[in-house]
């Protein structure tokens, strides 16, 4: 019934973006307060609001990923210093929101009966855990590297205050000084340790806030700030189940750090991981994937790129380039037409990390040659 109203509403021409427009006018308007949690610039919260909001619906009759979801979320808004009548002002207003969009008619009391319990469900699962929480709401981390790659895409490195236990693959949210309030998702590129030592690879988005931001401004002692981790990709303990992992661009990040973490275990499954960009250039992270693979002969890395040559923007030096002998030949096409190519995969559990679209290509032609679904991993979509 819940998900049948929010879909009733998404499925209008642009029903989406009137129901985030209108919760966050009647949030700001009944609960003034609450607006100092937000940026000013609002376009990407309402986006985020609305996917979030989808895929929790989507997985209300699958408790065994939504609550581990929820858990998260409720630990990670603990560096707004979100209280408890903060999420009956979101319940309140989302509902008004969504009332109004679908109208009475279609909105009974039973509807909204349907919707208390819901939404009850989903606000308890997150106060809960944000109680049960003893870390820190948020980490303060110094800049102690940046690092330019690419004209768009630098490599950070911060220290933290305080050491983070994360699980190799789990990505965190990162606030910089030049974008209060603007927090956006990093993947670490390496495993947690006790020196509290992170590494991320960030690349410049075209039109975006804050990763245009990091990669043009961030300098060293640069304080930022970090939200507990959160997502669910991670080195599966069946060390006997082969694993296929796929990565674009940064989205290497989080698979790296898996494959740094393995090994540091006595024994693994065999892992075939392909690292794919739109230019040779775009795969700046070899030099590391070839130094695990000769060291770990359970690894292989596969390099794959859209285009055989670098745009006409790239700089080549002309220095002899480095012999690379843990992977194998480069490859070109289109990442997911170029892996689905080698078979279904069928003994292997795979994770997919880039783009949105990225993700779901790949995901649709793994299916199509004959992987399950189920065997399939990637974060949510937003």
């Amino acid at each position: 019934m819940i998900r049948t109203t929010f879909k009733a509403v998404a499925a209008e021409e642009g029903g989406s973006e009137t129901l985030a427009r209108s919760f966050y006018s009647i949030l700001f308007t009944d609960y003034p307060g609450v607006r100092d949690f937000f940026p000013a610039a609002m376009d990407a919260q309402r986006d985020r609001l609305v996917h979030a909001i989808s895929y929790a619906l989507d997985r209300l009759e699958e408790p065994d990923k939504l609550l581990p979801f929820l858990a998260q979320l409720g630990r990670d808004h603990r560096k707004y210093g979100v209280q408890p009548a903060h999420y009956v002002a979101v319940a309140n207003s989302l509902k008004s929101a969504i009332r109004g969009c679908v109208g009475d008619e279609m909105w009974t009391d039973e509807v909204a009966a349907a919707w208390d319990e819901g939404l009850a469900n989903i606000s308890g699962a997150m106060i809960g855990a944000a109680d049960k929480e003893t870390s820190p709401a948020a980490w303060t981390a110094t800049v102690v590297e940046c690092r330019e790659v690419l004209r768009n895409l630098s490599i950070v490195r911060v220290q933290l205050e305080h050491p983070m236990e994360y699980a190799a693959g789990q990505y965190v949210s990162v606030q910089v000084p030049s974008r209060p309030r603007m927090w956006r998702y990093l993947s670490p590129a390496n495993p947690a340790n006790s020196n509290g030592e992170i590494e991320f690879h960030i690349r410049s988005v075209l039109g975006g806030w804050v990763s245009p931001a990091i990669v043009s401004h961030t300098t060293v002692g640069d304080q930022w700030l970090l939200g507990a981790p959160l997502g669910g990709l991670g080195v599966p303990r069946n060390t006997k189940r082969k694993m296929l992992m796929i990565g674009c661009g940064t989205g290497i990040a989080p698979l790296r750090a898996q494959i740094m973490a393995m090994a540091q275990r006595r024994v693994n499954p065999k892992v075939h991981l392909f690292v794919g960009g739109h230019h040779p250039c775009d795969l700046y992270d070899l030099q590391v994937l070839s130094q695990l693979a000769v060291a770990n002969k359970w690894l292989t890395v596969t390099p794959v790129t859209e285009h055989e040559e670098n745009p006409w923007w790239y700089y080549d030096s002309g220095e002899p380039q480095v012999e690379l002998p843990g992977l194998e030949p480069r490859m070109t096409g289109q990442i997911g037409k170029v892996v689905a190519a080698f078979g279904p995969w069928a003994d292997r559990d795979v994770q997919i990390v880039g783009s949105p679209s990225m993700v779901q290509t790949t995901k649709f032609r793994l299916m199509a040659a004959g992987t399950q679904a189920k065997s399939i991993r990637h974060d949510p979509l937003f």
